[in-house]
């Protein structure tokens, strides 16, 4: 391990708060200014078992949209499992995880090796992981990202200012609505910063990052693709149930934009309405499949079609529930928040608050 290197952890007070987008942002700046990175994710959360172990898609995400090498990458070195809970707390489990996260970061030749922490502060705790854990272990400085509520979310992060004291090094709020910006930036910043908590970023809700993919959606309903299994890729932003008389349905869906529509497999006025308009994909319920002709035309206006054995409410239900736990797994989300940092996000007072990387190289 380099002397000069810094070690900076990614945290958040709520899950799904965009800590994965905030890293990809952040390293890019950081690569783009000549430092070298490496990423490592000590507590995994979404574990997939493969031939050559266990390995976590997000980390293989970040780890590519930022071109790493493998020697640049830190795997999860436990899931948030019930198993390994439950062998952790039966004593069957003595690994001395904070041993471990050393030994798995001390080949790290980096200018900075930016850790993701787990949902919370304290989650991961049980295994001497957790975000407080890893900042004694490492002497490490925090990021921490917000997403934007309300003026009240003062309180927590005045909080989180008391638990990490001069570790945090400054903190991220995002999905900031648009009415809300100037008493973000007129109000909450320079409050938090007369209590010595620096607000390094203030980021717009954006459209497209809290959009799905057509093909995230099918995964989720385990759906059917009746047509167009080429365009799954499209991003929907919203979700909008057909179930009106078709009058009222046409002046319903022209009111959204890259929508799903969620409909009746039998009710084939209304998916020609949708059709008409802009939309992402169809998804039909009840298993039915469509008309002919609403198959020739979603072909000819490049719109999938997905077919689940669902009814309507479960099936809203699922859909509601991606949109509410986004990943960036499409380039196009990656390209978004990496133009919304360097937009909105002071990469020189980080780089001034990690004592030192002044220059290139010089970390």
């Amino acid at each position: 391990m380099a002397q000069s290197t810094k070690y900076l952890i990614v945290a958040s007070i709520e899950a799904y708060t965009g800590k994965s987008g905030t890293i990809l942002g952040l390293a890019h700046q950081f690569q783009e200014q000549g430092f070298s990175i490496a990423y490592s994710k000590p507590v995994g959360t979404c574990f997939r078992e493969q031939a050559s172990g266990a390995t976590e898609a997000d980390v293989a995400f970040v780890a590519d949209a930022l071109g790493l090498k493998e020697a640049d990458i830190g795997w999860p070195l436990v899931p948030l499992q019930r198993a390994t809970v439950e062998k952790r707390l039966k004593h069957e489990d003595t690994t001395d995880y904070p041993q471990r996260l050393k030994e798995s970061l001390a080949d790290k030749q980096a200018n900075v090796v930016i850790l993701e922490g787990a949902g919370t502060l304290w989650e991961g705790s049980l295994f001497g992981l957790s975000v407080v854990d890893m900042v004694k272990t490492l002497d490490a400085s925090v990021l921490l990202v917000a997403r934007y509520h309300s003026p009240l979310i003062v309180d927590s992060l005045l909080t989180v200012k008391l638990a990490l004291g001069d570790h945090l090094a400054g903190m991220v709020i995002n999905d900031i609505p648009n009415e809300a910006l100037e008493t973000a930036q007129t109000m909450i910043k320079p409050y938090l910063e007369s209590h010595g908590v620096p607000v390094l970023g203030l980021l717009p809700a954006s459209r497209l990052l809290r959009s799905v993919s057509v093909r995230e959606i099918s995964h989720q309903l385990n759906a059917q693709v009746l047509c167009r299994g080429d365009r799954l890729d499209l991003m929907v932003e919203s979700l909008t149930i057909g179930a009106m008389n078709v009058n009222s349905a046409l002046e319903y869906f022209r009111q959204g934009q890259n929508k799903a529509v969620v409909t009746g497999g039998d009710r084939t006025d209304l998916q020609l309405a949708a059709l008409e308009t802009s939309t992402s994909c169809l998804i039909l319920t009840g298993h039915m499949n469509p008309q002919p002709l609403i198959i020739s035309r979603a072909e000819d206006l490049e719109v999938p079609i997905l077919s689940v054995d669902l009814d309507t409410l479960s099936t809203v239900e699922i859909v509601d529930q991606a949109f509410g736990k986004v990943r960036l797994q499409e380039k196009i989300k990656v390209s978004c928040i990496q133009e919304l940092m360097v937009q909105n996000f002071d990469i020189a007072r980080l780089i001034q608050q990690l004592s030192g990387l002044g220059s290139r190289g010089n970390i």
